[in-house]
């Protein structure tokens, strides 16, 4: 009786054993003819539409991309100059300095340096002298009769800046040189003759250049940022042929300015994060090919 009953039980399990063969010997069959074996439902690939990729979360870090900027900015000038022999002088203030500037930033300079770019603009302002009245003798020096002289100056500054930029607030610091051209001059003066008191000398030299760097802060609502930042300008070349006043005693004079300035910055491409289509393609990534880089 118990080994009838054993055989009960094994005749079911010796049939699905001859029907599993069967089959595994018919898609052998299909395959040799060149029918491709039928992919099971749980692994067959889904086609995601954009609206459902765009709801896959994707972790987001503050990653700084390569972007660029365009900005105004405005503030005032302070100025001397280097006299050689040396004069005695007092701070010239200008409230008329501005200009316009294009930054373009890097990622990573050289593959791994994400801290610089450059930044390239027009600028006009004003620049001069003022001389201070020695209390000793009560008297002030002149040049042409002119205590004071100011002159419109446009110029051209380019320069390298370094920065490092976090989510709401960035450091900045720039270094680089300058041309420009001088567009008139004003001299001012109890001695100074009518027919040279708005007009440039023979010897007067109009064109400069020179150095130019500073530093500053900026605080950040994306697209745009507000900046405040100090400049230090050192002109190279003198103001007037060094033998003007003697063919044996050469004079020197080089422009000197402090510059502080505030402006306003619109960022023309992402400054930072991932696009839209770069999420969306981590998250198609996500979905179809999870052990990609970029699902990681």
């Amino acid at each position: 009786m118990t080994s009838a009953i054993k055989y009960i039980f094994a005749i079911p399990i010796f049939l699905a054993c001859l029907s599993g063969a069967a089959q595994e010997k018919r898609d052998s069959l299909k395959l040799a003819s060149g029918t491709k074996k039928p992919v099971p439902d749980s692994l067959t690939v889904k086609e995601y539409s954009d609206d459902y990729l765009d709801t896959v979360k994707i972790e987001k870090k503050f990653i700084l991309n390569d972007y660029s900027s365009i900005g105004i900015e405005y503030g005032v000038s302070m100025n001397q100059m280097w006299f050689t022999p040396t004069m005695t002088q007092q701070m010239l203030a200008c409230p008329n300095t501005i200009g316009v500037f294009y930054t373009k930033y890097h990622s990573k300079l050289f593959g791994y340096m994400p801290y610089f770019g450059y930044k390239i603009g027009l600028r006009y302002t004003t620049e001069g002298y003022k001389f201070k009245e020695n209390k000793e003798t009560g008297t002030t020096q002149t040049i042409e009769g002119a205590t004071q002289v100011k002159m419109d100056f446009v110029e051209v500054p380019m320069m390298a800046e370094f920065h490092v930029d976090m989510l709401h607030f960035k450091l900045f610091a720039d270094a680089g040189i300058y041309g420009g051209y001088r567009l008139n001059i004003e001299r001012t003066g109890q001695n100074v003759a009518d027919s040279i008191r708005t007009s440039f000398l023979g010897t007067d030299r109009r064109f400069d250049y020179g150095f130019v760097g500073g530093v500053g802060f900026g605080i950040i609502f994306d697209p745009f940022e507000l900046r405040i930042s100090g400049q230090f300008r050192w002109g190279w070349g003198t103001l007037y042929d060094p033998d003007y006043y003697s063919e044996y005693y050469y004079r020197y004079a080089y422009p000197i300015n402090v510059m502080i300035n505030a402006g306003i910055y619109f960022h023309l491409t992402r400054r930072n994060g991932k696009s839209k289509a770069q999420l969306r393609r981590e998250a198609r990534d996500a979905v179809y090919n999870p052990l990609s880089p970029t699902a990681q």
